[in-house]
């Protein structure tokens, strides 16, 4: 009898734990319907209070969306805070590090955008998102040689994609590498026929 009356008990904790459960999901998914339909209709401040009434720190779905529309709603800080719990929650999940450079680049702290974008090669070598990217900030820094790596790496992977080819040209020849530079350029032509910016950087070549 007294193992009945602990068998009841048990079964009466699980039912109590798998409606508060259910309540709960039902909550997050009916406060995660209202914040897109508030999205939907650009009304940001109200998509992140409806996420708010139901945040949980822990919760990384929460955490990354908020990190998205706060850089909606152009509250950079903020949506950088959320990015940051996400990454903290799930550190091997590439979204929220991407989803991070967004505000990041908004107020131009480049070098943090760049930590990122290494974090997601460290995770993912070849992320072709962060290979070029990574490439052009690189770039514009006049460090061709290493913007030269970046971008080989994904013409390694797609020969015909113009942006990654040309930018790999560009980066050789600055690198004085013109012989190399040469066969890119003619390769970005075959890409994109009469491409200025080839054409342009064979005028530079003897």
């Amino acid at each position: 009898m007294e193992a009945i009356r602990k068998n009841t008990f048990t079964v009466l904790l699980v039912l109590v734990g798998f409606s508060a459960f259910s309540q709960s999901m039902s909550s997050l998914q009916s406060a995660f319907s209202k914040s897109y339909e508030a999205e939907n209709t650009k009304n940001y401040i109200t998509a992140i209070s409806e996420l708010k009434s139901v945040y949980d720190p822990d919760n990384y779905v929460i955490n990354i969306r908020l990190g998205w529309l706060n850089y909606l709603a152009k509250q950079y800080t903020e949506s950088i805070g959320f990015y940051e719990k996400s990454i903290a929650l799930k550190p091997y999940a590439i979204e929220a590090r991407f989803g991070c450079v967004k505000p990041l680049s908004a107020i131009e702290d480049w070098e943090k955008v760049k930590k990122q974008y290494l974090e997601i090669l460290t995770i993912d070598p070849q992320n072709t998102i962060a290979n070029y990217w990574l490439g052009v900030i690189v770039y514009n820094r006049k460090d061709f040689n290493s913007s030269a790596k970046y971008f080989e790496k994904i013409v390694n992977l797609y020969p015909l994609d113009y942006d990654s080819v040309i930018m790999l040209a560009w980066s050789k020849l600055y690198s004085n590498k013109p012989s190399e530079a040469k066969v890119l350029f003619h390769q970005a032509l075959i890409i994109r026929p009469n491409d200025s910016s080839a054409l342009n950087g064979l005028k530079l070549i003897p």
